[in-house]
């Protein structure tokens, strides 16, 4: 590996062309630019300068290491401006979150992305240990979560919370007993279960007797495709509010009015110890945003 202080000591001599003034541009004494030119005509077995009296001129070898010395300059500088710039709408951001609030949130880093081309948002939905794991091993820079983590290496804040939900079709009139569930029967999906130990319980006490009981009419595992056959009347199915928020025809599904509301609480994580980007914090703002509309 060639020394980068001599590479450098020799494009300045190259652009000075003139070995005391390139010594005081480096602040250093003319012996020791001799020196890295040597150390340098040395580890390439090749005369970098052809020297005519006081004055010299570069040998083929010589130029081609004066524009290696250039590009390299070039490429640092490049690099340090690509540590230092910070902005907002430059750069990729990674997010990771639940199938649901994925709906809520996607169209609107796609507003981002066409109101800045340098902008790269991904988004992946994911369950709830998929997106810690992923923020602690760094493939993902922000998470989207139900609960404090509680971990040492990530930083979490509560931004919101949202509810629940048991979807009918809009004819359904109503559900007045847990046999009109069962009567039409429920559209599953991989969360469905977990929901369903959360919300019903409390709202049909005794005629609830567990999860794996309930009659099911259909299963889809697309988020966007789950409300869609509670909208043809098909059956009942329970998500989060923004599951249903960005269903276009979420006009033609009611929300069931219950007794005992359930809510899901709404965290962002990210790495502890890693000073934000202006990216990340826009986009922290931008999830609190979407949370607020979901209370």
């Amino acid at each position: 590996m060639l020394n980068a202080t001599w590479i450098e000591t020799f494009t300045v001599l190259a652009e000075e062309g003139h070995f005391t003034r390139a010594a005081e541009r480096l602040n250093m004494t003319q012996p020791g630019v001799s020196q890295h030119l040597r150390k340098l005509e040395q580890q390439l077995g090749q005369r970098l300068i052809a020297q005519d009296g006081k004055s010299f001129s570069l040998t083929t070898a010589g130029e081609k290491l004066r524009e290696l010395g250039l590009t390299r300059r070039a490429e640092e500088r490049a690099l340090r401006e690509a540590i230092t710039r910070d902005d907002p709408d430059v750069g990729e951001l990674r997010l990771a979150c639940s199938g649901s609030f994925a709906m809520l949130f996607y169209p609107r880093a796609i507003a981002l992305m066409r109101e800045a081309p340098g902008l790269a948002i991904h988004v992946e939905a994911a369950p709830q240990a998929d997106i810690l794991s992923g923020v602690l091993d760094g493939r993902f820079d922000l998470g989207v979560v139900g609960e404090d983590p509680g971990h040492p290496r990530i930083e979490a804040q509560h931004v919101g919370q949202e509810e629940l939900c048991l979807l009918l079709p809009m004819q359904a009139g109503g559900v007045a007993a847990f046999d009109d569930l069962e009567t039409l029967g429920l559209i599953a999906h991989p969360d469905v279960y977990r929901y369903a130990d959360d919300l019903l319980p409390q709202n049909f006490p005794g005629a609830f007797t567990g999860s794996d009981r309930l009659r099911v009419r259909s299963y889809v595992n697309q988020i966007g495709q789950i409300p869609a056959p509670v909208a043809e009347g098909v059956g009942y199915t329970l998500l989060p509010r923004s599951g249903l928020a960005a269903f276009l025809l979420a006009d033609r599904v009611d929300v069931a009015k219950l007794p005992i509301p359930q809510y899901q609480e709404l965290w962002s994580i990210w790495p502890r110890g890693r000073p934000p980007s202006v990216r990340l914090k826009r986009i922290k703002l931008l999830i609190e945003e979407l949370a607020g509309t979901l209370d």
